[in-house]
């Protein structure tokens, strides 16, 4: 095996580097390398990646968040009022909207969340009644900008005062009408006893690969250009709950949409768990993505943790949710998935206990007796899982055989300062960089970190470039790496609480903001590396850089990026057993200035494809600029 000198003209304000890379010697990564978080913070309710249009559409609420009749109001002289009823719609869904009115055609409208986009395509609907009704209901979209129905259907009422019923219906709207539209349900009050109650009202546009209850297809095309390993689910912080008894349970997420109840999450706002267990297991089959399942390990955000000798419950909840992926028909929650619709299992391979255990009081528990009882019972059952840590914070005994989660939202500059970070990890523990995001301006004295003060609206050009520093250092460690993922991962324009965030997106589905930080990911993501490879003497700063052979491509790759350069860097690359003549294609991406962003209707980001041929002793010779991410790849 041969190595070769990696010679550097200059360490500060470097010139040109020649990087020269051995064929032999490396270290195979995990292959898991480029994933996505969901933290589903970014928007009320249902009105993000779920395709949804109809916002509060069953008046879900909690002590923490009541059930509240906005953002729905009253058409005609129709009067709203929230009821209880003793025979409510579900026990899960019991409160319903009761519109009051004695003649003259009434109903209710709804905005959706901040506008529903019309496009002449088919609408699926449905909605539940309580109440005596003669007659007819009108569905209708109506653009309020222009003042009319830009689409409707008659609905026959099978509406009965003794037991709820339920009324389909499609729509298809006779012309586009951007998203300045609101869904409206209107009625003959004078063929009714005086009221009648509604509940579980819902509106579909096309979904992804048209699941039922599925997803945006415009969300799901820009994660799939990702190219994305895994999903991490159901998330972070909303996993916990703040306070008993609320937190996410997974057996009231899956099964009719009447049957889940909701609960009140993390971020402000009651979640209707409309996007379940299934519906997640769907979004992994549907991108081709490997399911990293969270369960909840006794910890709630604001104070408690469950005592040992009281947590042998929510063990067991945690292997019967494994069960029920996973079981055949013959289990008992196996034959629950079964007989919802589901008869063939899923396979869970991965498995993450809690969320930020080290915070919020949490952590002396976690180390102590919860990590390890859950992960012993999941493992006495199922050994071939790998389980992981939801923090790196902790030693623990079954280093050998489990992973962790590292989680990292800070500055640039110390995202660079981070590049040596794994170089000392155990080897063969995996870890996952679960959440990950540059979210704040440098400052003079350094440091990471701020949470008093402001964050970007949008990933930065500055902070992308320090994320794949941050990034390429954990692909020279890929041997101890199980992947990264970008955390937030979607923005609702219109309705948000963090930022930066991945993907931003609002009712319109064509202005959906593809941020800095996503095109760094895709490059990254498009060149997968097999086996890392050695340069001898390797020196980095201001150009970071990792090497590797591709097995699915049959290339070599180099990625770099360039954080801090006084100058233009001349780069010359010799991989071994590459000779003169060899054809390479260099990616690089640029922007305009450190803090260029993408918002609406802008890209900022300039992606430069050259075509390389290697000259004398197999070189190939490329100049980048400070701020640039790039990737060399040349076939082997």
């Amino acid at each position: 095996m041969d190595f070769f000198v990696l010679g550097l003209t200059a360490l500060a304000g470097v010139s040109a580097l020649d990087i020269k890379v051995a064929n032999t010697g490396g270290n195979a990564t995990s292959g898991k390398q480029y994933g996505i978080m969901f933290e589903d913070i970014n928007h009320s309710g249902d009105g993000g990646i779920y395709a949804e249009l109809i916002r509060n559409r069953a008046f879900q609420g909690s002590a923490v968040f009541p059930s509240t009749i906005e953002p729905w109001t009253s058409i005609g002289d129709a009067q709203l009022s929230l009821q209880n009823l003793s025979d409510p719609l579900s026990s899960a869904l019991p409160t319903s909207l009761n519109v009051a009115a004695s003649s003259g055609k009434v109903g209710i409208s709804n905005p959706g969340y901040w506008g529903i986009e019309v496009k002449v395509q088919q609408y699926n609907g449905s909605f539940w009644v309580k109440g005596n009704y003669n007659g007819s209901f009108t569905a209708s979209l109506y653009d309020y900008l222009s003042n009319e129905t830009v689409g409707s259907v008659e609905v026959p009422s099978n509406a009965s005062a003794s037991e709820w019923q339920e009324h389909s219906f499609t729509l298809t709207p006779e012309k586009a009408a951007g998203v300045n539209n609101t869904f409206q349900i209107t009625f003959d009050a004078s063929a009714t006893d005086g009221s009648l109650d509604f509940n579980l009202i819902s509106l579909f546009p096309p979904t992804y690969n048209n699941r039922p209850n599925g997803m945006r297809p415009d969300l799901m095309e820009a994660l799939k250009g990702l190219n994305p390993s895994f999903l991490r689910f159901p998330g972070g912080n909303n996993l916990e709950g703040n306070d008993p008894p609320y937190y996410l349970k997974w057996n009231e997420t899956i099964g009719p949409l009447k049957d889940r109840p909701g609960y009140p999450g993390t971020w402000s706002y009651e979640n209707t768990n409309g996007l379940g267990l299934v519906e997640y297991l769907h979004w992994c089959d549907d991108l081709g993505m490997e399911p990293v399942l969270a369960v909840w390990a006794g910890f709630y955000l604001d104070d408690p943790v469950i005592p040992e000798d009281e947590l042998q419950p929510y063990i067991d909840d945690a292997l019967n949710e494994l069960d029920f992926i996973m079981g055949d028909q013959n289990t008992n929650y196996g034959a629950l998935r079964a007989s919802l619709g589901y008869p063939d299992p899923w396979t869970i391979n991965y498995i993450e206990v809690g969320n930020e255990d080290n915070l919020g009081g949490g952590g002396s528990s976690y180390e102590s007796y919860r990590f390890q009882a859950f992960k012993y019972a999941i493992n006495e059952k199922y050994p071939d899982i790998l389980v992981m840590a939801s923090t790196a914070d902790f030693d623990f005994a079954e280093t050998e055989d489990a992973g962790e989660d590292y989680h990292q939202y800070t500055r640039s500059d110390y995202f660079v300062s981070q590049f040596n970070f794994f170089d000392n990890f155990i080897t063969g523990f995996k870890t996952m960089i679960g959440e990950y995001a540059a979210v704040q301006p440098n400052i003079p004295e350094g440091g990471g970190t701020d949470w008093n003060a402001a964050r970007w609206a949008f990933p930065m050009w500055i902070g992308t470039v320090s994320e794949a520093v941050f990034l390429i250092g954990a692909e020279r460690n890929a041997d101890k790496m199980f992947g990264a993922a970008y955390a937030p991962l979607f923005q609702n324009l219109d309705s948000y609480e963090w930022a930066p965030d991945l993907i931003s997106y609002s009712a319109n589905t064509s202005a959906d903001v593809l941020s800095t930080s996503y095109h760094m990911i895709q490059l990254m993501s498009a060149h997968r590396i097999s086996t890392t490879l050695p340069i001898d003497s390797p020196s980095f700063d201001p150009v970071y850089y990792v090497a590797g052979h591709s097995n699915s491509s049959d290339s070599y790759i180099l990625k770099s990026a360039i954080y801090n350069s006084t100058e233009t860097v001349s780069m010359s690359v010799t991989f071994d057993g590459v000779s003169e003549g060899a054809e390479g294609t260099l990616t690089v991406l640029t922007a305009p200035d450190p803090f260029s962003y993408n918002d609406v209707g802008s890209d900022v980001v300039k992606n430069t494809t050259i075509s390389l041929t290697a000259g004398s002793d197999g070189v190939f010779e490329f100049d980048l600029d400070d701020l640039s991410i790039s990737v060399l790849e040349v076939k082997a």
